[in-house]
Formats: structure tokens, sequence, C-alpha cells
């Protein structure tokens, strides 16, 4: 079972996003960046989930200390933020997310299309190249 970093201090959006997932994926919650930091590269998923406005340090800067770190660079990460304003996608792909999804999450189908998206890019990234 692929594995989802989940990284989202709300509880109640911490729930919503398991009971969407759970059947599907192995889901690890962090509330914090500096937690999710330390859980991610202990045990690196498949996917990281990463809310934007969280303590001790945003989302913005969690994904720049992932980025830093060569082994956890290339796991894709979506933006999971209530910054929706206008421009504010553009922005956060700017900023090297992979995806953006925003809160409140309207629709399972846009979670989980996103997700099976980027989990299937990256097991084809994982994969050996038979060209040499």
């Amino acid at each position: 079972m692929k594995k989802i970093a989940v990284v989202e201090d709300n509880p109640d959006n911490q729930l919503l996003i398991q009971a969407i997932l759970e059947d599907r994926y192995d889901i690890q919650f962090y509330n914090s960046g500096m937690e999710a930091l330390k859980g991610i590269k202990k045990n690196p998923p498949d996917l990281i989930l990463l809310d934007i406005s969280l303590p001790e340090m945003d989302g913005t800067e969690v994904l720049n200390q992932l980025h830093a770190d060569h082994d956890l660079r290339s796991i894709p990460v979506v933006a999971l933020t209530a910054h929706a304003m206008a421009g504010d996608r553009e922005k956060y792909l700017s900023c090297g997310f992979d995806d953006y999804i925003t809160k409140p999450i309207l629709s399972n189908r846009i979670l989980i299309s996103v997700i099976e998206n980027w989990v299937q890019k990256g097991s084809e990234l994982a994969r050996p190249s038979n060209d040499s």
C-alpha cells in the first residue's frame, strides 16, 4: 500500500482526509512542520500533502527543507491549503509544490485524482530503466 504523509494541524481536516483516503493509502499525520521533517526523514512516503499555514514553520519552509535533502527532494509534495485567492495556485506552484488543492476539500474525486496522478508519476520515476 502506498504511503501518504499529511502535514495538517487541524483535527477536523485530518479526520476528513483520513475518511477519504484510509481505504486506499497508508496515512501518517503530522501536526507541525518540524514533526513532519523528522518523521518523513525516518519513514519517507510516496507523496506529501502539505498545509501552508502550520505552527513553527509554514509549508513553504517545510518544502524548502524537503527539497534541500537529497533523499527527500524527489517525493511529490501537494499544497493543501485554504489560501485560495486569485494567483495563489501559481504562487505555490512557482515555490516548488508539485500540485495544489484548496481547503475545504469539496470533492473527494479531485483529491484522489491528484494523489493518484502524483503517486503514479513517482512510481514511474522510481522504476529502473531498461536502457542500460
